[in-house]
């Protein structure tokens, strides 16, 4: 019993003296203010349950209250600088590759692959984010990819029926369409069987990434084989053509395969399977929450319905293919998806490290030491956006008539500097074409009662099920 009670008391010693040893660490090195939480623990344990509750605020909120927009945690086993600041934000964003270098969990950099977009650095990573860009801006989607999102995206509507779940319908569509830009391969049981597997891949993401210890990390690990299999046998077969003189595809593979930076195989395979995910699960996620805001706002849904039944009545054939004209003139449903965007933050924020001591707003950041600029956060503050954290679409309204950008610093839903998402016109072009055909195809009431949640990715908890009725049945 004494030997319990010494036991004790040296391990409350400890930690105490571990505590006060980080106060004063945090001092003299001119830290932002904040708390390191328990020793090893840190705070992780604070932010997971706030994330998987309704409301994750409350987590950056207090800490911001208390110690101000920039402060020190302990998260994920490492100490952490939060930013929930605009300006630092910026700074962080646009001082990669100088000051600091992008971060990503063991589980995310194994599944990814060394040669995905993600964790390319340096030139290699300027060069191939240029490149991915070209294949997804405006001329490129207005010349080449409007057709097939159109088609695409019909020929998925065509068979809804009854009840569908709408995040998972969405993740068809947009897995199809990125197969599509990135091969030129059209649905079919193979482009099925591989976004199974994706799935699989995905559920990894933030797990231990030890195989022993975690079967859904071992699952991923075996998907990502299946994955990686499956897209080499298209690389090798594009390779064999492009070397006997066949005719190249107009896609990203063929340009990859013509680069004269002749990468190997499995630096193409890496580059695609990153990719894929990221045109699978981020612009499903818009899709679903723009429709899930929309219905919860009846008259936002009734505006973008006139607009869109204002696009479809000047066409003498309504199921005519949407043109790059029509998409332009979609000024209210580009206000809803940016306002989706922000309310709905599907990136909430980045993780960088220190890659020096930096010096910022007064305060030291240690090289070695993480940053986590949180975009969630400046979006959802009414210092920023009057009512923040109501879905709003009217408040772009006359920023996009004008003819304007995005408000400065504040609005952040892609990220920025060097490694802002190249598909981020790609994506809103999606969107805006899917909410054109589902809202004058379809009407429709939610199946049943869903929520957001946050943790690991944001979400619907039920894939966001809901009835679906076809309009010209005469059901509104």
């Amino acid at each position: 019993m004494d030997f319990l009670l010494s036991l004790l008391c040296s391990l409350g010693l400890s930690a105490v003296f571990l505590l006060l040893l980080r106060q004063l660490r945090c001092r003299v090195l001119r830290l932002p203010p904040g708390s390191l939480g328990l020793p090893f623990i840190g705070e992780t344990l604070q932010l997971i349950s706030a994330y998987k509750s309704d409301n994750p605020e409350p987590f950056i909120d207090r800490r911001v209250k208390r110690y101000g927009a920039i402060f020190t945690t302990h998260v994920f086993g490492e100490p952490t600088v939060f930013s929930a600041d605009p300006e630092m934000n910026r700074f962080i964003l646009l001082n990669e590759g100088k000051l600091f270098d992008c971060s990503y969990p063991g589980s995310i950099s194994s599944l990814l692959g060394k040669h995905s977009l993600l964790l390319m650095k340096g030139s290699l990573h300027k060069r191939m984010h240029s490149f991915t860009m070209s294949f997804a801006n405006s001329a490129i989607i207005k010349e080449h990819l409007l057709v097939d999102i159109d088609r695409l995206i019909r020929l998925n509507l065509d068979s809804w029926k009854d009840r569908v779940f709408l995040m998972e319908e969405a993740k068809k569509i947009t897995f199809e369409l990125t197969v599509k830009q990135l091969m030129s391969l059209d649905p079919g049981e193979w482009s099925e069987g591989l976004r199974k597997e994706y799935v699989l891949v995905i559920e990894g993401f933030f797990t231990l990434p030890v195989r022993l210890l975690s079967t859904t990390y071992r699952r991923a690990i075996k998907a990502r084989t299946k994955v990686a299999e499956a897209l080499a046998v298209v690389v090798r077969q594009r390779r064999r053509q492009t070397e006997t003189g066949q005719k190249m595809m107009n896609d990203m593979l063929g340009a990859l395969l013509a680069s004269g930076d002749r990468f190997s195989d499995d630096q193409i395979v890496d580059f695609m399977l990153a990719l894929l995910i990221a045109g699978y699960e981020t612009t499903s996620t818009i899709i679903t929450l723009a429709v899930k805001f929309l219905t919860d706002t009846p008259l936002a849904l009734a505006e973008l319905k006139d607009e869109h039944d204002q696009i479809r009545a000047k066409k003498s054939d309504p199921e005519a293919a949407l043109e790059w004209t029509d998409y332009k003139s979609m000024a209210f449903t580009q206000c809803v998806v940016h306002e989706t965007l922000r309310v709905g933050n599907i990136i909430s924020g980045i993780f960088r490290r220190a890659m020096t001591d930096v010096n910022v707003r007064g305060y030291t950041i240690p090289k070695g030491w993480r940053l986590f600029a949180s975009f969630r956060a400046v979006h959802l503050n009414s210092q920023h956006f009057k009512d923040a954290r109501s879905f709003n679409p009217w408040r772009w309204q006359s920023n996009w008539e004008a003819g304007g950008g995005s408000p400065g610093n504040v609005y952040t839903p892609f990220g920025g500097g060097p490694r802002m998402c190249p598909g981020f016109e790609l994506a809103r072009v999606v969107v805006s074409v899917f909410l054109h055909r589902f809202v004058t195809q379809f009407s429709w009431a939610v199946a049943e009662e869903d929520r957001l949640v946050f943790f690991p990715t944001t979400r619907t908890q039920k894939r966001y099920p809901i009835i679906v009725k076809r309009r010209d049945e005469g059901t509104e």
